[in-house]
């Protein structure tokens, strides 16, 4: 056997030690029982990222994963379409083609100071389908993202989608009105809006080690990796793109639009969610959508793709086929 000489610095033997260390750890590394396994490789299988442009000049970047029927994923704030990997990887491994984007003003698209508002968010994934060709789609939503699915079918209807998941989603409306005294008082959403300009990096370190998890509470089992995750998605986003959007998912109302939905349609959510509390939403929203099947989660977060990460993915996967 030929070894490198010995010098500092030799990238040829820095390459060698690290392939020996790999094939010594490796092997013995605990890799999750449940971890799913690779998909068959078909000849019409992709993996693709990529952008598009809108008609007002903002560059989305999209994801579109695997083949079959189509299921789309919206984000919830500050995030990216990366907070949907673990389901997205999971129907598209079952033979699913997944699209997740990025919505405007967050992850790697672009960073308009116009538009941060739930229209031209339904606006966006409506051409991004038109850019993509895709029909009969199961969009899936969670939190902003479950708006964002509400006001596309109340914007542009259902003759692209063939079913809707809304997800520890905010509608019918977040804020406290005289039409929904259930709500959040508006000076919770002030809160938000004084901490994210006080310091929006701590701000956004504080959700994530507390509500949004649910690790605040007794006896969590927290995820640092969760935390990081979370804030350096956060931190990705545009400084007003993401202070506007707190206007967009806290103060629109989706009513009319959750009316409007005549497709199947799942309402999942957590009973301890602390960022979008149940009663004010999904309960009121499964009475407002026809038809629709109310899924909670004992003991459930707001961030169910995580915390309840093999659940969620079962239940979609059934969905998604049903």
């Amino acid at each position: 056997m030929n070894v490198p000489t010995d010098k500092p610095g030799d990238p040829e033997r820095r390459r060698v030690i690290l392939a020996g260390a790999a094939a010594m750890v490796l092997p013995a590394w605990p890799w999750p029982a449940t971890a799913a396994p690779p998909s068959p490789q078909h000849p019409d299988e992709h993996a693709r990222m990529g952008t598009f442009t809108t008609r007002d000049g903002t560059t989305i970047y999209f994801k579109d994963w695997g083949s079959g029927p189509v299921v789309s994923f919206s984000h919830g704030w500050p995030l990216s379409a990366d907070a949907w990997d673990p389901q997205v990887f999971h129907l598209a491994s079952h033979g699913f083609r997944c699209i997740a984007h990025d919505r405007r003003g967050h992850g790697r698209s672009s960073q308009p100071w116009h538009g941060n508002e739930m229209d031209t968010y339904a606006d966006d994934l409506q051409q991004l389908f038109e850019h993509l060709g895709v029909k009969d789609v199961m969009m899936v939503g969670h939190s902003t993202g479950g708006g964002e699915v509400a006001r596309y079918i109340g914007r542009h209807g259902t003759g692209r989608v063939g079913k809707a998941v809304l997800m520890g989603a905010v509608p019918p409306i977040m804020v406290q009105t005289p039409a929904n005294p259930g709500g959040l008082p508006l000076s919770v959403f002030d809160g938000f809006r004084q901490a994210y300009l006080a310091d929006r990096a701590q701000f956004f370190l504080d959700v994530a080690s507390g509500p949004f998890f649910g690790y605040n509470r007794p006896g969590a089992k927290v995820s640092e990796g969760n935390i990081r995750s979370w804030w350096t998605q956060g931190m990705q986003s545009g400084f007003k793109n993401a202070y506007d959007c707190i206007k967009a998912f806290s103060e629109t109302d989706f009513t009319e639009d959750l009316k409007k939905f005549d497709v199947p349609t799942l309402i999942i959510h957590g009973d301890d969610d602390q960022i979008v509390p149940i009663d004010a939403s999904a309960r009121l929203s499964a009475k407002l959508v026809p038809g629709a099947t109310l899924k909670v989660y004992a003991g459930g977060s707001h961030s169910l793709g995580d915390t309840s990460r093999d659940q969620l993915n079962a239940d979609l996967l059934a969905f998604a086929r049903a």
